[in-house]
């Protein structure tokens, strides 16, 4: 039988070859679409937030729900949706390199450190994001635990078991919520630490142990150090559902399993 280096150069690659060509710039691809889609899906209260900071006159007396009710009526159903062109130009390579850096942590920390399951992940995940490091511990549990009930053979591999659908959207939601609510304290010190020169109190929130410290005495926990968390749900949630349901598809699309 002839070896596939004597075949000719137009001979088709070994399926083993075939998966290893252009891993990583489907990788990227299939990080960039999940990104993007992600993103696309919470447009809608990215535009309502932006046009409430504005204290636009059309919308400065609405709240959230009656802004996105009040949008189609003036602007048709595409103005929940300007500037999303715009959006997914950065929004693309963002989501890109946070997928693929975080499955090329896992390869190197298993590889290198020999550490494997949920410590590779949440080292992993600690570098691309808390959330992926959620994601990958529900998912495996699941697979682990009910794999008929949950799982299905990958499209691009069947000796590889993957989430249906519907379950890859529901552990991405819970991994996004989980996410935010440990990080949101950290988001609102970050934010008050940058709004700092404008506030009377800046001499009190110079450091984050400081400012941390300063909100929570000032305003306790659910007013200070997670007001303003419900609505950030609302976004993160559905948007976190798709993109790590999406990235699952794309890799079985691209064949990166």
């Amino acid at each position: 039988m002839a070896s596939p280096a004597a075949a000719g150069p137009g001979a088709a690659l070994p399926p083993a070859a075939a998966r290893r060509d252009f891993y990583w710039l489907r990788s990227f691809i299939a990080g960039g679409v999940a990104g993007c889609c992600a993103k696309t899906t919470t447009a809608p209260l990215d535009r309502v937030k932006i046009l409430l900071q504005a204290h636009n006159h059309h919308y400065k007396h609405l709240g959230v729900f009656s802004t996105l009710c009040a949008v189609p009526k003036k602007e048709g159903y595409l103005g929940l949706y300007k500037g999303n062109g715009a959006m997914m130009i950065r929004i693309f390579p963002y989501g890109a390199i946070q997928f693929m850096a975080f499955d090329q942590y896992k390869k190197v920390i298993k590889k290198q450190l020999g550490i494997s399951g949920h410590v590779h992940r949440l080292m992993a995940g600690s570098m691309a994001g808390f959330s992926f490091f959620t994601f990958g511990t529900l998912k495996s549990i699941g697979l682990a635990q009910a794999p008929n009930l949950l799982g299905r053979p990958s499209l691009d591999n069947p000796d590889v078991l993957v989430l249906k659908t519907h379950v890859n959207l529901l552990c991405g939601g819970i991994a996004g919520a989980i996410a935010q609510t440990i990080s949101y304290p950290l988001d609102v010190t970050r934010r008050r630490m940058q709004l700092g020169a404008v506030l009377p109190d800046s001499e009190k929130c110079l450091t984050m142990v400081q400012t941390l410290k300063y909100v929570y005495q000032q305003h306790g926990i659910r007013r200070g150090l997670y007001r303003g968390l419900s609505l950030n749900y609302i976004r993160c949630i559905p948007s976190q559902a798709v993109a790590f349901t999406t990235y699952e598809l794309m890799k079985q699309f691209l064949h990166l399993n």
